[in-house]
């Protein structure tokens, strides 16, 4: 096998790319602090336990494991960063008031998430702490579609769901509650043959509500079908007003509800959301509410949060072009030394050609350079 050969789902990003994404993370972020967001950088590597707090499926099968050898404990490569940024808010900053967190970093995952995506993303992402209201959900779900539209996508479906209703339904159920990791896989594919067979364990109140949430999708007006076809049970309604509540906060994009679509983490436990753009089969972003987490680090904390991967909106976006710059002669004298420092300062881009190599730069439009005239050093265009 060449040395040169990386593993599947894992590539370079050169320098186009790399200065596409680079540009755009830090766009993303001071956005972020315009909104009130701090910027956290969690650690690559944690013990297992602290990486994944509550029990999740998808997760487990996602990160990859190790032996620490200075403690013997397993360790994780994250493959999220929400829980890691969840035990900051809880353990480390402690604040009893509204916090608001975003970070930008690396994540591993064993397997890609979709058709064409790498198995190392670039997560970016906001959480807001704190606060059990809606209007923090509001918050973070125009905060992802203001991401989208900067990063330069406007052309958005929001797609809406709520993790608490399937948990409302099954509570009670022993046996459903059992299955639950099954039954949501299958209300994920819209497996009714599979779903049905399932259910049959299920009692009837039960196995009803789980074959009528298969079907709950399309627009604004599911809500009313569903008012009419679920249990008349309060977390149920509670959750379908607040559906109707963002739907209403979001109007300005393309609306699905779908009531069975339970992607993403186990660690969510209310409005989740996921917004897809034309072009890519995967959300380009995911978000929702996930309350439980910060009661595994010692202080349950209200959560809701959204984030995603950079390197996949980098691919969606148009080539970068050239950068300007200004070309520059090899020399040492002070003041051709002083003109180009001046000139960096100033945030230009000045490139001294070393001797052979004149023409040498690919990711740079020189569209000026620095000449010798009558003993000093000036700028010239070169159109």
């Amino acid at each position: 096998m060449p040395n040169w050969l990386l593993p599947e789902n894992v590539a370079d990003v050169l320098p186009s790319e790399a200065r596409k994404t680079e540009e755009l993370r830090r766009a993303l972020l001071d956005n972020f602090r315009r909104y009130g967001y701090e910027l956290v950088a969690p650690p690559m590597l944690e013990y297992l336990e602290s990486l994944m707090p509550v029990a999740d499926d998808d997760l487990d099968l996602r990160m990859f494991k190790l032996v620490d050898q200075l403690s013997g404990r397993t360790m994780g490569v994250r493959a999220d960063m929400t829980t890691q940024v969840a035990r900051i808010d809880a353990h480390l900053l402690n604040r009893s008031s509204v916090t608001r967190l975003c970070y930008a970093g690396t994540v591993l995952h064993t397997r890609p998430s979709g058709f064409h995506t790498t198995r190392e993303p670039l997560q970016i992402g906001a959480e807001l702490y704190g606060h059990a209201g809606l209007e923090a959900d509001i918050e973070i779900q125009a905060l992802a579609l203001a991401s989208l539209k900067l990063a330069g996508l406007t052309d958005v479906t929001l797609d809406l769901s709520h993790a608490g209703i399937l948990r409302a339904i099954i509570d009670g159920d022993a046996v459903a509650t059992r299955q639950s990791a099954e039954l949501i896989a299958l209300l994920r594919a819209k497996d009714l043959p599979g779903l049905q067979t399932l259910a049959a364990g299920f009692s009837a109140p039960v196995r009803d509500a789980v074959m009528a949430l298969a079907t709950l999708h399309g627009g604004v007006e599911v809500l009313s079908r569903a008012k009419e076809r679920l249990p008349a049970r309060p977390e149920i309604q509670a959750a379908l007003e607040a559906l109707d509540q963002l739907a209403r906060s979001a109007a300005t994009v393309r609306l699905n509800i779908d009531l069975a679509d339970l992607s993403g983490y186990q660690y969510e436990s209310g409005v989740v959301f996921a917004l897809y753009v034309p072009g890519l089969p995967n959300a380009v972003a995911r978000g929702g509410r996930y309350d439980q987490v910060g009661e595994a680090f010692g202080r349950a904390r209200p959560a809701t949060g959204f984030s995603m991967d950079l390197r996949e909106i980098a691919r969606l976006l148009p080539a970068a072009l050239p950068a300007s710059a200004i070309r520059a002669p090899w020399g040492t004298q002070p003041e051709l030394q002083a003109l180009i420092q001046s000139l960096r300062a100033q945030g230009e881009i000045v490139i001294q050609n070393l001797p052979g190599h004149e023409d040498d730069q690919q990711e740079f439009d020189c569209d000026r350079e620095i000449v010798a005239d009558q003993g000093k050093f000036i700028i010239q265009s070169l159109r």
